[in-house]
């Protein structure tokens, strides 16, 4: 609980860092998975451009079985990785999109 706390005062300090909430949202997902969820979506909604959001944040909502919204993710994250010419996070999002493909049979 201690790193929670620590978590929200860097969000207080610095609330435009998407880093921050990125940090709250992973220590969430595995305490909170709605509190996660919903530090995933400020992530997506604010901070677009942040990368690393996207692998984790389709995970979580494929577990949610939000499938749809997952499927968007990768794709959304996919593309943002070609854009920002990240290879090796391009290669992890596609890595998974092929198995959330064929984990829940989606053509």
């Amino acid at each position: 609980m201690d790193r929670i706390k620590l978590l929200l005062q860097f969000i207080e300090e610095e609330p435009d860092n998407p880093f921050n909430l990125y940090a709250i949202a992973l220590e969430y997902q595995n305490t909170d998975q709605e509190a996660a969820r919903d530090y995933f979506e400020k992530l997506l909604e604010n901070h677009a451009d942040y990368l690393p959001t996207y692998f984790h944040a389709a995970a979580l909502f494929a577990e949610f079985g939000k499938l749809e919204k997952a499927q968007q993710i990768y794709e959304s994250g996919i593309d943002l990785a070609k854009q920002q010419n990240d290879q090796h996070t391009l290669r992890e999002l596609q890595n998974a999109y092929q198995n959330f493909l064929f984990e829940y049979d989606i053509d």
